[in-house]
């Protein structure tokens, strides 16, 4: 797990997951060797309306390309704060503190 951006707004961490051994494998039931299957995703809180989206698969690969684009022209962070408001409308996980 790691903080990626965290402003007054919005927070996103991004999970990643060694699944080796654990998750499905091949037809002869092994992973090629030296190989690792991996998953994660992007947790996107918007801290105003206090709920929260898990991005995986192909949202979290299109997340990421637009970050990454983002970033390049050096944005402002009510910029990076716009960008992620257009994930947050799809958000309807509340947050529940631990």
């Amino acid at each position: 797990m790691h903080m990626l951006y965290n402003s007054e707004n919005f927070a996103v961490v991004q999970f990643e997951f060694d699944l080796t051994g654990q998750a499905m494998l091949s037809i002869d039931g092994a992973l090629p060797q030296g190989e690792s299957l991996k998953r994660g995703g992007y947790e996107i809180v918007d801290k105003h309306a206090r709920r929260e989206i898990y991005l995986e698969g192909a949202a979290a690969e299109q997340f990421k390309l637009g970050v990454q684009a983002l970033i390049s022209n050096a944005p402002d962070e009510d910029e990076i704060d716009d960008y992620l408001s257009s994930f947050t409308v799809l958000a309807q996980q509340p947050v529940v503190l631990h």
